[in-house]
């Protein structure tokens, strides 16, 4: 029996400010595939022209200007894409109730029956579930990456394809690493994918390849930021 498939879609959004009843609307669209907790290499990607200013404190956010967004697409006219990439999946948004309000209300503004996030797609919010498990704490984007030794250091700006491929390592990290160590539509063998696999007695010995000088370099600095990121309690340095 193939092991059934768990479709997620990591999504963010960049606008033109924080209130959709404003009149701000969204400008850039990120989003990742998952498949059974893997990254694949399939992603959506756009910038929007949103027919208004962009608010001058949102710009210091994510750097996108009026006039880089003047010969981009509007969202009417990737919305159909949009909806098909993301159709049945579970989005995995940081902070869902301010992305799916902006998706929402550019979905109310177009022509015909109104459509939106959660009759497409069901809906796990990362913020909602950091709070839970971390309770207390701060659990921005920038501060669960550093909580789980995650590197941002290319994060200068915000930009929803970057945050979305940030988020799901995040999330991944977050809700217990992957689900298995094997290929997508694997299962071991005697007894499922729960089962234990047994080596034949009989096997040839496994070839030790040892690490490079580079390599180890590497590892060393990777401990670093781990052992920084936990305030010293890095185990492997030990």
């Amino acid at each position: 029996m193939s092991k059934p498939v768990n479709r997620q879609v990591v999504l963010d959004t960049e606008t033109t400010g924080i209130n959709p009843k404003e009149g701000h609307k969204v400008i850039e669209i990120g989003c990742v595939e998952l498949i059974n907790r893997r990254l694949t290499r399939k992603h959506f990607h756009v910038y929007l022209n949103p027919d208004r200013e962009i608010d001058a404190g949102a710009i210091e956010v994510h750097g996108i200007t009026n006039e880089f967004l003047r010969d981009k697409p509007r969202f009417v006219d990737v919305v159909d894409d949009f909806m098909a990439f993301t159709a049945g999946a579970e989005l995995v948004i940081h902070n869902a109730p301010f992305d799916v309000g902006f998706l929402n209300h550019e979905l109310s503004l177009l022509p015909g029956e109104t459509r939106t996030v959660e009759s497409n797609s069901s809906v796990f919010d990362t913020l909602a579930f950091a709070r839970k498990k971390h309770p207390g704490a701060r659990n921005s984007l920038d501060a669960l990456c550093k909580r789980y030794g995650i590197d941002n250091s290319h994060r200068e700006l915000h930009g929803a394809l970057l945050d979305a491929e940030i988020l799901a390592d995040v999330y991944l990290l977050m809700t217990g690493g992957q689900a298995s160590l094997l290929d997508d539509g694997e299962q071991q063998q005697d007894g499922g994918e729960r089962g234990i696999v047994r080596l034949p007695a009989e096997r040839p010995r496994l070839k030790v390849i040892a690490c490079g000088a580079e390599e180890l370099a590497a590892h060393q600095q990777r401990l670093a930021k781990i052992s920084k990121a936990s305030g010293g309690l890095c185990l492997w340095q030990e």
